[in-house]
């Protein structure tokens, strides 16, 4: 740090509040935070509307008025925050883990800014021989799990057939599940060359059969090999001692509550009805994944430690590609979180390559 330079934060004092967790409660000196200001005008100018100018064009004045002093100082004190509790960490040389919940407890203008962060920090955690495990895992044949039988091709033959299947003359709103499936039945469409020529790139039928059993054949590999995976993984968290910390699990449920309401609402079903229908609250929802939630987060705890021991890691050009793919998809995304994401999804990807890898390896050798 050179000496014109200031530090990030005032103070910070650290207490390890058990479970692997510790709280940090500090401040930031008033001229720090302001030196924040110009930046948080700046993303603030990019992110609003403003009738007569162009986005990121908004006079300070004009944008001040719209969106108030007050969003401002606290798009500031993120900045600034998000600053002081990296250098915090650096500083004292803490092995942090998961997203930190962070709390802004006094907040005004030309005034210091008072914080208390509690975070999750690596626990011990006592990995077994992951190797053999994997090699155990790997062992077990899994012929079945990717053998396409007549069975499944006709099972999707007959879906296929369903989803074009003609509901003229039917209002199906008003049937019963039973009624739907025998309307259904009764109009399926004929299994001819022109009915395969419709539904894709198909010559005839003998065509859509043979294409339709290799990508039933691909399916079933990647199936069989995320359910390998999963006994990988099952087997190594059996033997494995380590301590969850909490806010590593409720992280977890809140990504899982999330995804859950964003899948309710893409069924066109609002979150609140779903519940009162269901007649639970999202408290007992919680309650019924937390076992799930605990069981991801031992085991992005395992897939961790095994990257840290193997040194395995991404490519920096692999994360931003993975980056620019989800920028592209969720154009709202925060970039940062989205890095985040990438670097965990590439990572576990490639400890389980390790893994398979290694046991393949070991196989070759006897």
């Amino acid at each position: 740090m050179s000496k014109t330079e200031q530090k990030s934060y005032t103070s910070a004092t650290i207490k390890n509040t058990g479970k692997s967790e510790i709280e940090i409660v500090g401040s930031i000196s008033a001229e720090v935070l302001t030196a924040q200001r110009a930046k948080a005008l700046k993303n603030i100018n990019e992110s609003v509307t403003i009738d007569g100018f162009r986005k990121g064009m908004v006079p300070e004045n004009v944008l001040v008025t719209k969106v108030g002093a007050m969003a401002i100082l606290e798009e500031m004190a993120e900045l600034a925050l998000s600053k002081a509790y990296f250098d915090i960490i650096i500083d004292n040389k803490i092995d942090a883990i998961g997203k930190p919940n962070t709390q802004i407890t006094k907040l005004a203008e030309n005034n210091p800014l008072e914080f208390k962060i509690t975070t999750a920090i690596m626990p011990e955690i006592k990995l077994p021989d992951y190797k053999k495990i994997a090699a155990k895992e790997m062992s077990k044949s899994n012929a079945d799990e990717i053998k396409v039988t007549e069975k499944d091709i006709e099972d999707t033959i007959l879906r296929v057939r369903k989803s074009h299947a003609s509901h003229d003359g039917h209002d199906h709103e008003k049937m019963s599940p039973e009624e739907h499936e025998k309307a259904i039945m009764a109009n399926l469409p004929e299994l001819t060359d022109d009915f395969v020529k419709k539904v894709g790139d198909f010559s005839d039928v003998p065509d859509f059969r043979n294409k339709l059993s290799a990508m039933l054949a691909e399916q079933k590999v990647n199936e069989s090999k995320d359910k390998r995976r999963m006994r990988i993984a099952d087997a190594i968290a059996e033997d494995t001692k380590a301590e969850l910390p909490d806010i590593m699990v409720e992280s977890e449920l809140q990504r899982t509550e999330a995804q859950f309401a964003a899948d309710i609402e893409r069924m066109g079903v609002k979150l609140e009805d779903y519940l009162k229908h269901a007649k639970k609250t999202i408290e007992d929802l919680k309650k019924e994944w937390r076992p799930y939630a605990e069981k991801k987060a031992k085991l992005q705890l395992i897939l961790n430690s095994i990257s840290t021991a193997e040194m395995i890691k991404p490519e920096p050009q692999e994360i931003e590609d993975e980056v620019d793919h989800i920028m592209e998809h969720y154009k709202d995304a925060d970039r940062e979180s989205a890095r985040t994401y990438a670097e965990t999804v590439l990572t576990n990807e490639k400890v389980f390559q390790w893994l398979e890898n290694s046991a393949n390896s070991e196989k070759a050798k006897k």
